[in-house]
């Protein structure tokens, strides 16, 4: 029994001196954690799973506004969490469109809020698949507004008014390419 109590002594004995002599070096690393800037979920880099939504809208030559207004509005992060969503990614001759410097004025930092709102009312929380949109139905937004599906007698599918061009599957969501800039009312 007192070598079995002897040992447990000189088992204690050693964690606690373990421990003892590594709080100097688990000090530095929390300083050394804590002086690293803090970086998003944007900042993860992985170039072997399947694209999220921002990184799909990255690689498209048809969508640097609108990787610019997502930069502008700090929106990044929010749309490349896991999601799932449905991203409504207006093109860039979408964003042309718009009357003479809007664009301009909205990716201010001064009006970050008012783009990050519309920029929000182009997103769904949830898959939402081309077969699941149905004529007069009205969805609702992550900005907390809705939007309505219409369907053209050609077969097209509008929300807004915006018609769907083409759809791309990402691994936190689904998008759906739009002619038109959504602008709440």
């Amino acid at each position: 029994m007192k070598s079995i109590l002897k040992t447990f002594a000189v088992l204690i004995a050693m964690v606690y001196l373990t421990g003892c002599g590594t709080s100097e070096n688990q000090s530095q690393a929390v300083s050394s954690e804590s002086s690293t800037p803090s970086v998003g979920q944007s900042g993860v880099k992985d170039d072997v799973s399947n694209p999220n939504v921002v990184q799909v809208a990255v690689g498209s030559k048809d969508h640097t506004t609108l990787v610019a207004a997502l930069k502008a509005a700090e929106y990044v992060d929010a749309l490349t969490n896991v999601g799932p969503f449905t991203v409504f990614a207006p093109t860039n001759q979408a964003f042309d469109a718009l009357p003479a410097g809007t664009l301009e004025t909205l990716t201010k930092k001064e009006n970050q809020r008012q783009l990050r709102d519309i920029l929000e009312y182009h997103v769904l929380l949830g898959v939402y698949k081309p077969g699941d949109f149905v004529n007069g139905r009205k969805m609702g937004t992550a900005d907390g507004r809705s939007v309505e599906v219409t369907i053209d007698a050609d077969g097209s599918i509008l929300i807004n008014g915006g018609k769907i061009l083409g759809t791309v599957e990402a691994s936190n969501g689904i998008i759906h390419v739009i002619d038109k800039v959504l602008v709440p009312n």
